[in-house]
C-alpha cells in the first residue's frame, strides 16, 4: 500500500474503534481485529495512539483492561428561573459557544432541541432553577437539562385528569400535547425526541425514551425523586437534517404536523391484556387531531375483539378523515384487525331489497 493508503486505513481503524468502544469496552481489540482481519497487536497500536491523543481512556491491566471514550470537556451551569430568563439568549451566549464549531445540520438540531426543552422547563416546571450540563467526546455530545419543579408527567397527569403518570407517557408520545395551548403547540418534545440519537425524560416514577436507530417509545419504572431530568445525545458528525424529520410528519398544502406514530404497547399496563373498549379509547384520545395515525403494534402479542372493534370499526365511522395505519402487527393481531375491518364494511353495505 502507498503511504496515503496506509494513512486512510489507519484513520478508518481508529474511527471504528471510537464508534464501537462503548459497545465493546473490554473486547474492542478483538472486535476490531476480526473486522479488519489484522492482528490484535496492530489494533493495540491504534488504541495507544487514541489514548495519547486523549480520545480514549484505559482502565485496568492485561485481562481486566477496558477502554472508553475520553470526555473532551464537561460543562455545567445553573440558571435561576425568572421572567427575564430567555432560552435564545442562553443558547447564543452560552450553549452555542460551548458546543463550538459544528456542521450546520448538527448545530440546527442542537439549537431546536435545546431551546425547546429549556423553554419547557422555564414555562412549565414550576421550579426555581434549571441546571444544564454538557458532555462531549470525540464521537458524540450530550446535553442534560434538569429542574426542581413538579415533574413533567405529574404536571400532564394533573392538567389532563389522566389515570396516572404512565398514561401521561402515552399522551406525550402522540404529540400535540401541551398544558398551556395559548403559548405552546405541543410539538416540541415530539420532534426533539425524534431528532436525536437518544432522548430520555425521567420524572417521578416513570421515564420516556426514544432511540433514533430503534424508533419506539416506552415507559419504565424510575426513582427520580423530584423535578424533571432530560438528556439529549447526538453524534458529532451525524448527517441527519432536522427539516427532513419535520417533513416525515407533515402533510397537506400547509405542511402541518398531521402525522403521528402511537406505540400501542403504552396502552397496556403490566400484564394486562389489550381487550377492552376503554383501553382502545385511551389509545385513540386526541388522534382525531391528525390526518394519519400510525399504530405501532411492536411488542403487542394479542388484542381482544372489543379493543380491535373500537379502533378499526367504531372510530373510522366517527372519523372518516383520519387514516389509521397498523404496522409491526403479528399474525394474531392482524387477524383481529382484519376481522374488525370486515365487520365494519359489512355493517355499512346496503342490504338487498
Amino acid at each position: 500500500m502507498t503511504i496515503r493508503q496506509v494513512r486512510i486505513r489507519g484513520e478508518e481503524i481508529r474511527r471504528f474503534l471510537l464508534e464501537n468502544v462503548e459497545k465493546h469496552p473490554a473486547k474492542i481489540a478483538r472486535v476490531a481485529s476480526d473486522h479488519f482481519k489484522i492482528t490484535r497487536q496492530a489494533v493495540h497500536k491504534h488504541l495507544q495512539r487514541l489514548i495519547s491523543e486523549k480520545a480514549l481512556v484505559q482502565e485496568g491491566q492485561t485481562r481486566s483492561r477496558s477502554y472508553g471514550l475520553a470526555p473532551l470537556f464537561n460543562w455545567r451551569r445553573t440558571y435561576p428561573i425568572s421572567p427575564e430568563l430567555a432560552e435564545d439568549v442562553v443558547w447564543r451566549n452560552d450553549i452555542a459557544l460551548i458546543l463550538g464549531p459544528q456542521p450546520q445540520n448538527v448545530l440546527d438540531i442542537w439549537n431546536y432541541g435545546f431551546t425547546e426543552m429549556f423553554n419547557n422547563a422555564k414555562d412549565h416546571s414550576e421550579g426555581s432553577n434549571i441546571f444544564v450540563e454538557i458532555k462531549k467526546t470525540a464521537i458524540r455530545t450530550e446535553i442534560s437539562i434538569m429542574d426542581n419543579g413538579v415533574g413533567i408527567f405529574n404536571k400532564i397527569q394533573t392538567a389532563m385528569n389522566l389515570l396516572d403518570e404512565r398514561h401521561a407517557i402515552l399522551e406525550l408520545s402522540k404529540g400535540k400535547l401541551t398544558t398551556d395551548p395559548s403559548r405552546h403547540t405541543g410539538e416540541g418534545i415530539f420532534f426533539t425526541s425524534r431528532l436525536f440519537d437518544r432522548f430520555y425524560i425521567l420524572a417521578g416514577g416513570v421515564y420516556f425514551s426514544h432511540q433514533f436507530d430503534k424508533p419506539e417509545d416506552w415507559s419504565l419504572e424510575s426513582n427520580q425523586s423530584a423535578g424533571t431530568y432530560l438528556r439529549m445525545v447526538l453524534n458529532n458528525h451525524t448527517a441527519r437534517i432536522s427539516d427532513k424529520i419535520f417533513r416525515q410528519y407533515a402533510s397537506g398544502d400547509d405542511f402541518g404536523f398531521n402525522k403521528t406514530v402511537v406505540p400501542v404497547v403504552l396502552a397496556q399496563y403490566g400484564d394486562d391484556k389489550l381487550i377492552s373498549r376503554s383501553q382502545a379509547k385511551r389509545l385513540l384520545a386526541r388522534v382525531e387531531l391528525f390526518k394519519t395515525v400510525i399504530l405501532d403494534f411492536e411488542k403487542v402479542p394479542a388484542i381482544g375483539q372489543a379493543f380491535a372493534d373500537e379502533i378499526f370499526r367504531v372510530f373510522p365511522q366517527a372519523h372518516p378523515n383520519v387514516a389509521l395505519v397498523p404496522i409491526k402487527d403479528n399474525p394474531e393481531v392482524r387477524r383481529m384487525i382484519i376481522r374488525a375491518k370486515a365487520y365494519g364494511v359489512q355493517s355499512i353495505e346496503p342490504t338487498d331489497q
